[in-house]
């Protein structure tokens, strides 16, 4: 018997084709965000250290001149000694933007011929910039399971600066059309020296799974080794420093990680954090379509894992938009703008329309402005950290070689110092500054950038450092001096008997102006060593005698207790007699 179904009723392949068909309407999961261009720039802050056979008043820069090794370093030509067609807009408004105080920094300064003198010569940029033209390409696979990426690469630059042990690395990559979450995973991934650790698969957390520089022609120059553990864990054993991944050490060549054994010229130290701060230039479709949990991992991918959850008790998380958001330009309409700006200090994001002509322009528009005016900016900053921070560290390297009981360290230590000091008083005149330019946005984001970073923060600290231990060679050189006053005025005090005895009878004791010459030389020496001989004793023993003089002048006790307290002195300690 053959069930009937109930009047009015459908069977379930029925019910799904009525609910499909009659609501039409159902909300679609939300379209992935594309990134039409992705440009992404790595600064990466290095403490530079000489080798031991090196000359200490030669510039790194000249070091690196001399010695430029397979990379092929050559200094890039400043545009305003370059060919007068090289020269463009964009360099104009780069030059512009910044106050006369920063320009010469950045760009040296000219002089009128008629109010100098032929002598006085126009200062040099404090900044000077190699490259290497051998990398074309940067394949990256972000994870496991994932797809090779292929970016290019547009600059790697090595910057050097005028008295200051510090040099970047600046490494500017590009590709079009990717995924939001790639360029994410790119740019969380992308900039780290070395591994923190690894999975269970031994393949290196946080960083990307592989990546390799290629040449013009193609093939790999150097692939990353993170997937390496054990080479990792025993040269950190062994140097008590993490090591460089094989891909950044291939870039820093002919430069070579001071705790290695390898033999350069030119060593360097990490400044801090293993991560490299950053900029990146997003432009998409839609910017207002990327929904809050994006913006915040834009804004805080320096520190925020891209799966990582976010949780809205998280300070940053609820403040995100007053700590970190720059909205001078977001409007949030269909009029626009659309271009919004993320700063956390160790990342600079710039986001954008896509379709905006201006936004993506080179010449004129956002996209010049970022990698010259924001690229500056940022740069400035970390510069300053990364000065801070190398000062810091020689104060620290200093003390730690302090031996008071040796008096080579002592002086070592005092020379240190004072060099350290000099430099800073350099530093300070030369490149400490806070106001930028006069737009106002450039200084409020030079403000929040430095915020960030706690450049203030960190300069009074130094600053409170050195002066402590200068003050201390101060007192010290004080001190010396009032004990050498002390010692000259016992030994003067004590050489007065003979003096005034000599004197008060206003004869000489012998009389040996009759004879003969060499006779009276004889005496002549021999009194002179006798009286060195006294001198001298009564230096090495004024501290005790000093202290004598200063019982004995002691008028608030009797005569008699100044006598029982030379005694107790003696036999307290006969030594220091």
């Amino acid at each position: 018997m053959t069930a009937t179904r109930p009047h009015g009723t459908l069977s379930v392949r029925q019910r799904t084709v009525a609910m499909n068909t009659a609501t039409p309407n159902l909300p679609m999961p939300p379209k992935t965000p594309m990134v039409r261009h992705f440009r992404q720039v790595l600064i990466w802050p290095l403490h530079l250290i000489r080798a031991a056979d090196t000359d200490p008043d030669e510039p790194f820069w000249r070091l690196l001149e001399r010695n430029p090794g397979a990379a092929g370093w050559h200094r890039v030509a400043d545009e305003f000694v370059s060919d007068v067609r090289e020269f463009q807009e964009r360099h104009y408004k780069e030059f512009v933007v910044f106050l006369p105080h920063v320009q010469r920094f950045l760009y040296g300064e000219g002089r009128g011929s008629a109010t100098h003198a032929a002598d006085d010569l126009p200062g040099d940029s404090a900044r000077k910039v190699y490259r290497r033209d051998d990398v074309a390409t940067l394949r990256i696979v972000p994870r496991a399971g994932q797809e090779a990426l292929t970016l290019t690469v547009k600059h790697v630059d090595l910057c050097f600066f005028d008295d200051v042990d510090a040099a970047f690395l600046i490494v500017e990559v590009f590709a079009d059309n990717l995924p939001l979450p790639t360029a994410l995973d790119l740019l969380y991934r992308l900039g780290r020296s070395y591994p923190t650790g690894w999975n269970e698969k031994g393949q290196g957390v946080h960083n990307a799974l592989s990546a390799e520089w290629l040449g013009h022609d193609g093939q790999t120059l150097a692939a990353s080794d993170v997937n390496n553990r054990e080479r990792y864990l025993a040269f950190t054993r062994a140097h008590r420093a993490p090591a460089t991944s094989s891909h950044w050490a291939f870039l820093l060549r002919p430069l070579a990680l001071d705790a290695s054994d390898e033999e350069a010229p030119i060593r360097y130290r990490q400044v801090e954090y293993h991560r490299m701060p950053l900029m990146a230039f997003l432009a998409v479709d839609d910017p207002r379509a990327i929904p809050r949990d994006d913006w915040i991992r834009l804004g805080l991918v320096a520190t925020v894992h891209p799966d990582e959850p976010l949780s809205a008790n998280d300070p940053d998380v609820a403040g995100f938009e007053s700590r970190y958001c720059f909205d001078r330009y977001w409007a949030g309409t269909d009029a626009g703008p659309n271009t919004r700006i993320l700063c956390s200090g160790r990342a600079f994001i710039v986001v954008g329309e896509a379709g905006s002509p201006y936004f993506l322009d080179n010449n004129r528009g956002t996209l010049v402005q970022f990698r010259h005016q924001y690229f500056i900016l940022f740069l400035i900053n970390h510069f300053h950290r990364a000065a801070l921070l190398i000062f810091s560290d020689r104060l620290v390297d200093a003390i730690h070689d302090l031996d008071i009981r040796q008096p080579a360290s002592v002086r070592r230590f005092r020379q240190r110092i004072r060099e350290a000091f000099e430099s800073f008083l350099r530093f300070t005149h030369r490149y400490w500054f806070h106001e930028l330019s006069e737009r106002p946005h450039m200084q409020a984001l030079n403000r929040l950038c430095a915020d960030h970073l706690g450049n203030d923060d960190l300069y009074a600290e130094v600053k409170d450092e050195i002066s402590d231990m200068n003050a201390y060679l101060d007192s010290d050189a004080t001190r010396r001096t009032n004990n050498m006053f002390v010692r000259l005025t016992v030994v003067t005090v004590f050489s007065i008997i003979g003096t005034v005895a000599t004197g008060f009878l206003g004869m000489n004791l012998f009389a040996l102006a009759d004879q003969p010459a060499p006779d009276r030389i004889r005496w002549f020496l021999e009194t002179l060593a006798g009286v060195t001989v006294i001198l001298m004793t009564a230096i090495v023993f004024s501290p005790q005698l000093s202290a004598l003089m200063d019982i004995l002048s002691n008028d608030r006790l009797p005569l008699g207790s100044r006598l029982k307290d030379i005694f107790k002195r003696r036999q307290r300690d006969p030594r220091r007699d």
